[in-house]
């Protein structure tokens, strides 16, 4: 049976529709078959040659730039091709099944990335940056992703591996010679390194919580009772008339969806409609679907009528999760005359704000950054995912279970597994001890032809 990693690949790189430039790359063993198809010859590497695209008869298909790079000097490690020519969609079809007509498949997202990978051309963590930089919603987390698949965050966590391993050698050979009269377990030098690496994951565990918030951001839903202001609120977040605002209630009845840019920080604003009783089936269905979106939220704005519900008594039948994070936002101070601020000591914490004026919107998007500790791009210098943050949890708790182990009862072996433990969890990241179906989870989310 063949196997599919020996495959020719292609794909069109650039993305659906019209534009000046279309790319369609291809890589594999048959590259120079496929280039010899295509205009007669191979070209000389790493020089743009000018050239008519042929087909199977000799007729043009297009003319354009093909550039070839030689295996290993290449995205992939192997043979690639590019071909660019006219960016119209048809030209672009025709182009990639000629050159499956000469022997190559149409490739699955992210099997460019996965080869790259495979071949030893960059890391996991590297890899999943490219996807992130494409996917980038701010220019924060754009600099962020370039500074991962350049290989910093990598270099950090292998620096750290590095410091487990050297810590487990003096630890199995402190097992490995009981019969020595010194008592190496209890050789300060243990301790001392142990806090030093919990120290060292605990700041990666920090810069990664930043790296992850600037790729994914906060999902933030705004609800409450109808005319409550929600719909004002969310224009005053986003600068726009994204949301209908009138004085009938039930003006909003789906859910409605706004991506704004805190200092770097994405957040995604989701307007609901007003929470309550009703028969009109339209409106219920914008209620269902506006519960649906609370259950899902990282926090929730409960958005009240400070001249109408002082005490916000609409709350307490919202019926809302109980481990929902939730704040209430006090609106409409500029007709009750109450000056706008934060009142962090109340459960839940409260703000007071216009949103029709604008007054205390500073605040509240302050506060907003707040919640999820999050004080600048620049504490982020790499990207990260959940996966990763996760790998980095377990590997702080192995630590921890390790001093543990040393302190209570100079166990050495259970030590020593720990430090193993921490060592794999930590290797995930960069893709040393990686499961195959996690590979194929990671690369199906990329683009086709990356």
């Amino acid at each position: 049976m063949a196997d599919p990693a020996n495959d020719t690949i292609a794909a069109i790189a650039t993305p659906p529709g019209r534009g000046g430039v279309g790319i369609v790359r291809v890589s594999g063993k048959k590259v120079g078959d496929i280039a010899r198809g295509l205009i007669g010859r191979l070209p000389q590497r790493r020089v743009a040659t000018f050239s008519r695209f042929l087909d199977s008869t000799g007729q043009s298909i297009d003319e354009g730039i093909l550039l070839y790079f030689a295996a290993p000097a290449s995205f992939t490690g192997e043979d690639i091709l590019e071909l660019q020519g006219h960016g119209g969609p048809v030209v672009m079809d025709m182009l990639l099944q000629r050159v499956v007509e000469l022997g190559a498949r149409l490739a699955q997202p992210g099997e460019f990335s996965r080869r790259a990978f495979l071949n030893d051309k960059l890391d996991l963590a590297q890899a999943e940056a490219i996807a992130d930089l494409i996917d980038s919603q701010t220019a924060a987390a754009a600099r962020s992703a370039v500074r991962t698949m350049s290989g910093r965050f990598s270099d950090e966590v292998h620096e750290l591996v590095d410091e487990i391993t050297g810590l487990r050698m003096y630890v199995e050979a402190a097992i490995d010679f009981p019969e020595e009269e010194i008592d190496f377990l209890a050789d300060s030098h243990i301790t001392e390194k142990l806090d030093a690496i919990a120290r060292q994951i605990d700041t990666l565990q920090k810069r990664a919580r930043t790296g992850t918030l600037l790729r994914d951001g906060m999902t933030l839903v705004i609800a409450g009772l109808p005319n409550a202001g929600k719909s004002s609120l969310m224009n005053a977040l986003t600068g726009e008339d994204s949301a209908i605002v009138t004085h009938i209630p039930g003006t909003t009845r789906d859910v409605l969806r706004e991506r704004i840019d805190l200092d770097g920080l994405p957040v995604h604003l989701i307007d609901t409609a007003g929470l309550r009783d009703t028969e009109d089936e339209v409106e219920k269905e914008g209620v269902r679907r506006a519960r649906e979106q609370i259950a899902r939220a990282d926090h929730a704005l409960w958005v009240f009528d400070d001249e109408t519900d002082p005490e916000a008594k609409g709350l307490a039948h919202a019926d809302l999760p109980a481990e929902l994070p939730l704040t209430l936002v006090r609106n409409k101070t500029d007709l009750t005359g109450i000056a706008s601020g934060i009142d962090l000591s109340s459960q839940p914490p409260q703000i007071r704000l216009s949103a029709k004026t604008g007054e205390g919107m500073a605040e509240l998007r302050d506060y907003l950054k707040s919640l999820v500790h999050f004080e600048g791009a620049d504490e982020g210098d790499f990207s990260a995912r959940r996966r990763h943050l996760n790998a980095i949890a377990r590997a702080a708790e192995l630590i921890m279970c390790g001093q543990a182990a040393l302190l209570d009862g100079r166990a050495g072996e259970l030590l020593a597994e720990d430090l193993r433990q921490a060592q794999l969890a930590l290797s995930e990241i960069t893709g040393e001890f990686t499961a195959d179906d996690l590979l194929g989870e990671i690369f199906s989310s990329f683009c086709i032809g990356k």
